[in-house]
């Protein structure tokens, strides 16, 4: 029986980079990627324990670089490196991320600016940056038939305002909007993108919070439970799929229904 590649998960052959992949989401998403026949390339920034361990769980399908995504040059030197040794990049997971306290109510203003400076350029500078050096990449591919993808990885906090967090919620709305202009301006060069959202995750990012106030988040989400990285996997794998080629500049809420766009 012939497999029609538009209703299959299959990602044989397929290159794939995640940013911050050594750990939470990222970890998780490289397990489902490598499953679905994807070469995976696991960048790390500090985590190589975890990376080299990740890439020994999964095996010959999975590669782990070290770079901070953060500075301009060294993730110019790992996009050009992963090109130069696997002749392209299919698909770009943007998931490198910070999340710290920063309240409207601190008293060190030096630490208020520092907080923005940091949170943003690592998930707003660094994944615009990857994005644009993964699509000059993906526009040499000619002979690519299906397209190149662009995968975001925002949060619920895109659109909620945060209290706590102001310069983390205001990193990820860009991020959603960064993924709508590539939808909009790149789509002619066969490369198309596409965001995730995900609430509370049962991540090592989100663990102070959870344990802090692990109770009050749980009334927040009708269906009674904090997600897991494999909720949002899955979500990512289905849009690095043959099954979301037409899916472009969409944002795809994971959070159990606590918050609705």
């Amino acid at each position: 029986m012939n497999t029609n590649p538009k209703t299959s998960l299959d990602l044989t052959g397929k290159v794939v980079v995640i940013t911050g992949g050594s750990r939470g989401i990222g970890a998780e998403t490289a397990r489902s990627m490598a499953a679905a026949g994807g070469h995976v390339i696991i960048n790390y920034r500090r985590s190589e324990a975890e990376a080299n361990a990740l890439v020994g769980e999964i095996g010959g399908n999975a590669v782990a670089i070290q770079a901070d995504v953060a500075d301009p040059a060294a993730l110019e030197t790992m996009i050009d490196d992963i090109v130069a040794r696997f002749g392209a990049i299919d698909v770009l997971v943007n998931n490198a991320a910070v999340f710290e306290y920063n309240p409207f109510d601190g008293d060190d203003y030096a630490a208020w600016q520092q907080g923005w400076r940091r949170t943003f350029d690592l998930n707003v500078f660094a994944a615009a940056n990857a994005a644009w050096l993964a699509m000059r990449a993906m526009r040499k591919a000619t002979s690519r038939s299906s397209a190149g993808k662009i995968i975001n990885v925002a949060s619920r906090a895109a659109f909620r305002g945060e209290t706590e967090f102001a310069d983390y919620g205001a990193s990820k709305a860009a991020l959603v909007n960064l993924t709508r202009s590539i939808a909009r301006a790149c789509a002619k060069d066969n490369i198309i993108a596409s965001c995730v959202a995900p609430g509370f995750i049962e991540t090592e990012m989100a663990k102070p919070e959870l344990e802090k106030n692990r109770e009050e988040i749980l009334r927040q989400i009708p269906l009674g439970r904090v997600g897991s990285t494999a909720d949002v996997a899955n979500v990512i794998l289905f849009l690095a799929s043959p099954m979301a080629d037409y899916l472009n500049g969409v944002t795809i809420d994971i959070n159990g229904g606590s918050w609705f766009q």
